[in-house]
């Protein structure tokens, strides 16, 4: 049997992909019985309903319900509850669900959703972070001091701040006293969309008081709870059911439009109604990634060495930030990026504003503080007169440094990849441009990100054998693209012993069926699930080998689980694992069996996350773990056009223990790609919360001809201490540098710096003529 774990193993999903017989949300089928259902949704940023008269649209042929704010006057979210279903007597942004009607097709309940009548107040929108938290900023949402929230959230009750969390450690002053050097800077990041291929779809059945939910979803056991405790339902009369996802980045994580789709089913009892969002509506009606503006002081010393650093976030999270207070929490303890300095004062606020509700994306707000923190960095080098290069292998954080929530670094190799990305591009050397119209440049970022969840986030795991020996593995994790049923498979097949070709993911994930997964999000389910994979399989085995020990008379620890045989290095004796697994094995003299069917059961839950101090955000340890990285990228830019050419990308990360080498430099040139996108081309255009560009026409991202020439990933391996085989997740990461990577090299090519992406020709070659 050849190794399993380590080897580029083609995914277990491909044939099914590639041939269209994998099934998404919106391919099953209800049969003629199925309603659909289109939302009402607000004209207003901010205004107060005053009545809604539905009794045109409900005369209409064809609409069978209207679901309102009536019918769910409680509150959902996942860390501070301060979401409605359906907007109840004030909407916050454009395109606030304020009712759904249910008809028997679509067409219908569109027409039936412009005959609803809606009376509304307007009241006074705030649009930007830095207007909300001012004393007379309009508040918007009153209610904030008796909502709902986890112990690690900390709301303003009174203003616009749904979260503050803080960092002070050392002597802020002192350390820019002692400052040789000291660099300000304000960036601003723009919102911007997942744009997942496949939209939001969610199908709901309500029989005899249970409810039956499919959707695209990558949160399907967080969806029954939230959606459960919101309605006041059990989570046992609750079932999720999520087939594969056409693509996610955070977008289809939590709960968005879903609950909306239960409560007008629950209109319409014994009938299933589905509801689907059109592009349109995906652009600013679903999670969009927060804006951010930050402002960052840093100081050194003329040695090089980084003493002080100060930072001020002001998060644009949005109408509604239960979601979103945690992204402010990790932007604030991972403030410093990938650097120790010895003095710290950072401030992370979540902001209400009246713009799209702001949610998890791709890096959960480590590529928005990177955007700042690493072009200010490269301007404190140039300020030194040193090379970043240099510079970031001086400060970076290493084995044993001194993390700035007060714990020790666990091993890891940033300075590895600091060391083969910049060799990758030729870091030092002067290349010439492939045209006099146009400059060369060569930039370089560095990265960190932990997994952002609670600390009790949970995996489980079930290994079962069947007859031929053949495995059904169960599993909670979504399979989103990021190839994660192929790596699990791959964990429980090299655990127990067997070929991975006799491996059957148990599909698609039914929190009725399938074991507990917190959520498929925070680039975690390598770690997390796979421990749990990995004891199921572990269990399973060992309860092989058990069998087999009493049955040839031997001890446990001279037995073997290999190619799916049970083998003895004592006695040599070999036994297929085929129908033993299930019918056992007889005993001696015809006097029975023993054995039985064999079911294995793992769990993985991080124990040992501390409660950070409010004050100072200090803490035994405040995450699971980091993985760390950096990109350097070799650039041109048409001194005509202002138009970016990106050469080549290198990137590399640390991933603890590549389990399939080549999906791992998959996620990194996938990374790569939608950080350029990010960089050059995207921006969510919001004009007094108005989204003006809510198209694919409108709002660009890159495609093949935008690419950089040239990706090269690159896998550094310092294993995680808790990591199944060492491994640490890389989904999330690779995209986090990419931005100030290009960043910098613009500038190192025209030495011009732009203070918020996207870094557009029309953007560089204006500000190239200033």
């Amino acid at each position: 049997m050849t190794e399993i774990i380590g080897e580029s193993i083609p995914r277990v999903d491909a044939v099914d992909k590639v041939t269209g017989a994998a099934k998404f949300a919106d391919d099953f089928q209800f049969g003629p019985g199925l309603l659909y259902g289109r939302l009402v949704r607000s004209p207003h940023p901010h205004a107060r309903i005053k009545k809604i008269d539905a009794t045109k649209a409900l005369a209409l042929a064809g609409v069978k319900a209207i679901a309102t704010g009536a019918d769910t006057p409680g509150y959902i979210g996942l860390y501070l509850q301060d979401r409605h279903i359906f907007a109840t007597n004030r909407v916050r942004y454009i395109g606030d669900p304020v009712a759904g009607i249910v008809a028997t097709s679509e067409e219908i309940a569109e027409q039936a959703v412009k005959l609803v009548e809606v009376e509304y107040e307007v009241l006074p929108a705030v649009t930007d972070p830095l207007d909300a938290i001012k004393p007379d900023a309009p508040i918007l949402h009153p209610d904030l001091g008796a909502y709902t929230v986890a112990n690690f959230i900390f709301p303003k009750p009174g203003t616009n701040i749904s979260n503050h969390f803080k960092v002070r450690k050392g002597d802020i002053e002192k350390g820019f006293a002692e400052s040789d050097v000291i660099v300000e800077g304000e960036f601003r990041v723009p919102h911007i969309q997942h744009v997942p291929i496949e939209p939001h779809i969610a199908v709901a059945q309500v029989d005899s008081g249970k409810v039956t939910l499919w959707g695209s979803s990558q949160s399907p056991f967080a969806q029954r709870n939230l959606i459960a405790k919101a309605l006041h339902i059990s989570q046992g009369d609750l079932r999720v059911i999520a087939p594969y996802i056409g693509g996610g980045f955070g977008s289809k994580a939590g709960v968005s439009m879903e609950a909306c789709g239960v409560v007008m089913a629950m209109k319409v009892p014994g009938r299933p109604v589905k509801l689907r969002l059109t592009r349109e509506e995906e652009f600013f009606t679903t999670f969009v990634r927060q804006g951010l503006v930050a402002r960052t002081k840093v100081g050194a010393k003329k040695d090089g060495k980084l003493v002080a650093m100060k930072t001020e976030y002001y998060w644009d999270a949005g109408a509604y930030t239960e979601y979103g207070v945690n992204m402010t929490r990790a932007g604030g303890y991972s403030s410093t990026g990938p650097y120790e300095i010895p003095n710290v004062h950072a401030d992370s606020y979540c902001c209400y504003t009246n713009h799209p509700v702001g949610g998890p994306m791709r890096g959960f707000g480590m590529p928005e503080i990177h955007w700042g923190i690493e072009q200010v960095m490269d301007q404190v080098a140039e300020k030194l007169g040193m090379d970043p290069r240099a510079f970031r292998l001086k400060n970076c954080v290493k084995t044993g440094g001194d993390i700035v929530t007060g714990w020790k670094m666990h091993p890891i190799g940033l300075d590895q990849c600091i060391e083969k990305a910049t060799a990758a591009i030729d870091w030092g050397k002067r290349e010439p441009a492939s045209a006099p119209h146009k400059k060369r440049g060569k930039g370089l970022a560095i990265m960190w990100k932990a997994p952002a969840m609670p600390p009790n986030a949970g995996s489980s795991s079930y290994v079962r054998l069947n007859e031929d020996a053949t495995v059904t593995l169960g599993l909670g994790g979504q399979e989103i693209g990021q190839g994660t049923h192929t790596v699990m498979a791959q964990m429980a097949a090299a655990a127990l012993g067997v070929p991975i070709s006799w491996i059957r993911i148990a599909t698609p994930v039914d929190t009725q069926y399938s074991p507990y997964e917190w959520q498929t999000v925070a680039s975690r389910l390598t770690w997390s699930m796979g421990n749990a994979v990995a004891e199921a399989a572990r269990h399973a085995r060992q309860q092989i080998l058990e069998l087999v020990a009493e049955h040839w008379n031997e001890k446990i620890e001279n037995l073997d689980i290999k190619d799916g045989n049970v083998i003895s290095y004592q006695s040599e004796q070999s036994l297929p694992l085929k129908d033993m697994v299930i019918y056992g094995l007889p005993k001696e003299g015809d006097c029975g069996w023993r054995g039985g069917p064999i079911v294995g059961r793992g769990n993985f839950m991080p124990t040992y996350v501390t409660r950070l101090d409010p004050e100072t955000g200090q803490g035994p340890r405040s995450v699971v773990h980091y993985t760390v990285g950096c990109q350097a990228v070799d650039l041109e830019v048409d001194t005509e056009t202002g138009q970016i050419e990106i050469l080549r990308v290198a990137a590399a990360f640390d991933v603890g223990k590549a389990i399939n080498p080549d999906q791992v430099r998959a996620q990194m040139e996938g990374g790569v790609v939608q950080g350029a996108s990010s960089a050059l081309f995207e921006k969510l255009d919001l004009r007094e919360g108005k989204p003006r560009n809510p198209s694919f026409v409108d709002y660009r991202i890159a495609t093949s001809v935008d690419m950089p020439h040239k990706i090269i990933p690159i896998i550094v391996e310092t294993a995680q201490d808790d990591g199944p085989w060492g491994a640490r997740g890389i989904g999330e990461h690779a995209m986090v540098p990419t931005a100030p990577a290009i960043a910098n090299a613009v500038y190192n090519a025209v030495g011009i710096r732009l203070p918020s992406p996207p870094l557009s020709a029309e953007r560089v070659y204006l500000e190239m003529q200033k």
